[in-house]
């Protein structure tokens, strides 16, 4: 059994920060999304900067803005950080509340499937951790036929470069996901953008890696804000990499690289 091949549009936004946030990108970022009219928006974590509820009203707000079929999971920011009995019982309550029960949630466009993974450890302040069963479901979903996608805050692997504590049980998840049949990893947490240099190591050379910069944060040291476009179609995918200075007035012109897994592994063509 065969499928068509057409295009599938997936954009990636990620570390959105609202409470700290650069309010003046918003308008031009929304415009941005809408002129690519993508056929799903994927929202990888940290929507809010401390997870208080001002800051998920604004966010929520924000998502509400975008017209294409959206789907969003936690990030380790949108727990609470100074309720400590909250964070202890309950710390994805008020996430639940605003965004949707799901922390996992699914999704299909065209011949792409997208499945969320919760990362988020609310004992752990900064560091993730990759749960087995989380894993298992997303293997359970994996289609045949088509392209997978899994989307989660923290990254499963992480170059030398990267001060910050790998998720727990990253490695075993990605390796799982990896002979499972997952061809694309998309997260953030490190305000970073990283692709071709995963790549490059060729330790889980199936799996695009594409670790997205913080679309909205105000961060001075992050230099830009960014976000991700990916046009999928067959084995083949372009990946578009759209940036906004910090101090500038909006998204320039597009990065573009182009990558194949016909092989049987992914390579930039």
């Amino acid at each position: 059994m065969t499928r068509p091949d057409p295009v599938t549009r997936i954009l990636h936004l990620t570390d959105l920060h609202f409470g700290f946030h650069r309010a003046a990108l918003e308008k031009p970022l929304l415009e941005r999304i809408a002129a690519l009219q993508p056929d799903l928006v994927t929202v990888g974590g940290d929507l809010t900067h401390r997870g208080l509820t001002g800051q998920m009203a604004q966010a929520r707000a924000f998502l509400d803005r975008i017209a294409a079929p959206l789907i969003c999971l936690p990030g380790n920011h949108d727990v609470p950080l100074w309720n400590l009995v909250a964070r202890t019982f309950w710390p994805f309550r008020d996430y639940r509340k605003v965004f949707g029960p799901s922390l996992t949630p699914r999704a299909q466009a065209g011949d792409v499937r997208v499945m969320a993974i919760n990362s988020a450890d609310p004992y752990s302040w900064q560091r993730g951790k990759i749960r087995a069963g989380e894993v298992a479901r997303v293997i359970e979903h994996v289609d045949p036929l088509g392209t997978n996608i899994a989307v989660l805050h923290h990254p499963l692997q992480q170059l030398p470069r990267v001060d910050k504590a790998l998720a727990r049980q990253a490695a075993e998840g990605l390796r799982r996901m990896e002979a499972a049949g997952v061809h694309v990893v998309l997260s953030g947490h490190l305000h970073r953008w990283a692709v071709d240099d995963l790549l490059a190591t060729g330790r889980y050379p199936r799996v695009l890696q594409i670790q997205t910069g913080t679309a909205l944060c105000a961060r001075v040291t992050d230099v830009q804000n960014e976000f991700a476009l990916l046009e999928i179609e067959g084995t083949d995918l372009r990946l578009e990499r759209h940036m906004a200075p910090m101090g500038g007035q909006g998204f320039g012109e597009p990065e573009i690289a182009r990558y194949s897994r016909a092989s049987g592994v992914w390579r930039r063509v």
